[in-house]
């Protein structure tokens, strides 16, 4: 592997670090998860305008790269509604295992978009993934609906995904950062004022919870969104999702050290988290000696 990839490969796995300790965020903060990723994409949208002040650079983009951004943001927005709505009615745990399909569902809408085949060993691998969920849906039935919620934002960040792979070919990552948390949080805001509107006491912080939400912000997003975006110029999103799916392992651990029993979870859970993160590993080894 290239110096340059490798560098980036180990940046990546420091990412993923980072957002298994975003799971652990979202079970801390007790607010509902629309408001919670208002105020995600909110916060770390100024903090990537200020940092476009600093530096100097120009946010001027066209109308078509607006609409593409504009798609990005939605797709966004409401997978994060979806993962931390995972996490808000079941736990850390089953929302991230579920959330480790996304190499599943990568491997099925890349091909689409960089016109490949899709190949027989991966639908062989989706069979066996699915497999090691039904598993986790019969003894963890009580959770089905956090499982599909985590389903939902899995495909949805694949989508984006490899979205992204290909708008980094043409846009600086921090611009695509920027415009698709704007027109995320821009989202959320028309969905909440075309529904209830915004509830003083939804919306409601306290001290430890604006804490949360400004690690969650600044680190777990605006920085690790610029620098995700950033390193698909050098590995293929397929390459990104697959390692995006050891988010469950730093993830679970984390869970267990922090949060203690309510994280500890039945032995066939383990047993079907197990086949889905082999599945996975197993998928990216054969098809990197493919590609090399």
């Amino acid at each position: 592997m290239p110096k340059t990839n490798l560098k980036n490969y180990i940046h990546l796995h420091f990412l993923v670090f980072i957002w298994g300790f975003t799971a652990i965020l979202g079970a801390l903060i007790t607010i509902d998860a629309i408001p919670l990723v208002w105020y995600r994409m909110l916060i770390a949208t100024v903090l990537i305008l200020i940092y476009f002040l600093i530096k100097q650079k120009s946010l001027k983009i066209s109308s078509r790269a607006a609409l593409k951004f504009l798609l990005g943001g939605i797709l966004i927005a409401i997978h994060w509604i979806a993962f931390f709505s995972a996490i808000k009615i079941s736990n850390v745990s089953i929302a991230l295992v579920a959330m480790s399909t996304g190499a599943l569902f990568t491997s099925i809408i890349e091909p689409l978009f960089f016109r490949r085949r899709i190949q027989f060993f991966e639908l062989l691998f989706g069979l066996i993934v699915i497999s090691g969920l039904y598993i986790i849906f019969n003894v963890e039935g009580e959770y089905t609906l956090g499982i599909i919620y985590a389903l939902i934002a899995s495909f949805l960040s694949a989508l984006f995904t490899v979205l992204n792979g290909l708008y980094i070919k043409q846009y600086e990552g921090e611009v695509i950062s920027f415009y698709q948390l704007l027109f995320g949080v821009g989202f959320i805001t028309f969905y909440v004022l075309s529904t209830k509107g915004f509830n003083i006491e939804d919306y409601t912080l306290s001290s430890y919870d604006f804490l949360y939400l400004f690690i969650l912000s600044s680190i777990c997003t605006a920085y690790a969104f610029i620098v995700s975006v950033k390193i698909m110029k050098y590995l293929t999103p397929y390459t990104v999702m697959l390692t995006i799916n050891l988010e469950p392992v730093y993830g679970i651990i984390l869970a267990v050290l922090i949060f203690g029993d309510k994280e500890k979870m039945s032995f066939e859970f383990y047993i079907g988290a197990s086949i889905i993160l082999f599945t996975v590993i197993l998928n990216g080894i054969i098809k990197n000696k493919k590609i090399s």
